[in-house]
């Protein structure tokens, strides 16, 4: 397999900042060609011999954002199995409901787009539900929970402009743990 080309910005670039826009369909064959490259980057990031090859940080979201482009799309390349991946393409998402409980990711999160350690805990919801488009314009309604439901966010944030560093309390990086449950 060989590595798309795929340039993601450093948290350094000011449009990591910018609002995303909102997609209109049907999506051009430069949009979807993208899509299908970053899902493969993604999978590749996740597996050993690629990572070694190419010297890739693992990952298992992106969204247009991270490569430049001010659209409100992100994918997510979840493992199942060793490499054996689902693939969720989601356009124009809408949060419809969060659960009440609160969960983070006890390593701490990562970005493709920030390349340095952060210490501290990013509170998220533990579920979420979401109303989006496919690839193909269709609309679909989605519960993602645990450390999607965390992906989900996290690249949410993206098309807002808001990175996961900027949801760490800079005075208190572990705020309130006690009341959250560690994945």
């Amino acid at each position: 397999m060989e590595l798309p080309n795929i340039n993601i910005l450093d948290e350094s670039n000011k449009i990591l900042r910018q609002k995303s826009k909102e997609v209109t369909f049907p999506l051009d064959d430069e949009t979807k060609k993208l899509i299908n490259d970053a899902l493969d980057y993604l999978e590749m990031s996740q597996m050993d011999e690629y990572i070694e090859k190419y010297n890739l940080r693992p990952g298992m979201g992106l969204s247009f954002v991270q490569l430049g482009i001010l659209k409100r799309i992100f994918v997510i390349s979840e493992e199942l199995e060793k490499n054996k991946f689902k693939r969720y393409i989601v356009i124009n998402p809408k949060v419809i409901s969060r659960s009440e409980e609160l969960i983070y990711v006890g390593e701490g999160e990562g970005c493709l787009s920030v390349n340095r350690e952060v210490e501290g805990i990013v509170p998220r919801n533990a579920r979420i539900t979401v109303s989006a488009y496919d690839i193909d314009g269709k609309n679909y309604t989605i519960r993602v929970r645990e450390d999607i439901s965390i992906a989900f966010q996290h690249e949410i944030d993206h098309l807002d402009g808001i990175l996961f560093v900027d949801r760490i309390d800079k005075k208190n990086p572990y705020k309130n743990k006690d009341f959250m449950r560690e994945i």
